[in-house]
């Protein structure tokens, strides 16, 4: 299972929001439809074996399940529609228990801290950091639990968090991507066992 963690900074955190403004209305929520998407989609099909937490302002997380998600088209506008569809549900949400407004849909009552704690043992949490370690250089990447941040950076008390759960930093390349990119190469270096496999 790979798993990715989104933070979403200035995403609003009720479903009062405009499809048709998703880049400003939204707090960017255009580019993190764009990650999910590309966490998820192949060319015919969707990616079974993902997960994607969406943290939202530090106060709920909506879980993408890909074994069990429906309705996901490769456009930012039904991904959106997914979300604010999800934070309609957000009062349902109850201690640790989640609301499930949809098939591989789950909203949680829990920010970035909660969300690590929870599934943390589930495999290596990896930051991908312009600092960190190059991908090819990393050894063991079974189950990766990448964390990205939106078009912001982490904030001092993310980065805090992140000190007590992430076990590596890793970058993909040369250049600075944004996370949808991020994601499609994280994805190809996974699928071609480092780019040994084609």
């Amino acid at each position: 299972m790979r798993q990715f963690v989104l933070i979403g900074h200035e995403v609003p955190t009720d479903s009062d929001f405009s499809l048709d403004d998703l880049a400003g209305g939204a707090g960017r929520l255009d580019a993190l439809c764009r990650s999910i998407t590309a966490s998820f989609v192949t060319s015919h099909g969707i990616r079974e074996a993902v997960r994607v937490h969406l943290v939202v302002q530090d106060e709920l997380t909506i879980t993408f399940d890909g074994r069990e998600l429906r309705r996901l088209n490769p456009d930012e506008r039904s991904t959106a529609a997914l979300i604010r569809n999800a934070l309609d549900h957000r009062d349902e949400a109850i201690g640790a228990l989640p609301a499930e407004p949809s098939p591989g849909v789950e909203v949680y009552r829990r920010g970035l801290e909660g969300t690590l704690e929870t599934i943390t043992d589930d495999g290596p949490v990896v930051q991908l950091h312009e600092d960190g370690d190059s991908v090819v250089d990393v050894d063991d990447l079974t189950d990766p639990i990448f964390v990205l941040s939106d078009h912001r950076d982490f904030t001092a008390d993310e980065e805090t968090s992140l000190g007590e759960y992430v076990d590596r930093q890793v970058r993909l390349g040369p250049e600075l991507l944004h996370a949808d990119q991020a994601i499609t190469v994280a994805h190809h270096f996974l699928d071609t066992d480092g780019y040994e496999t084609f």
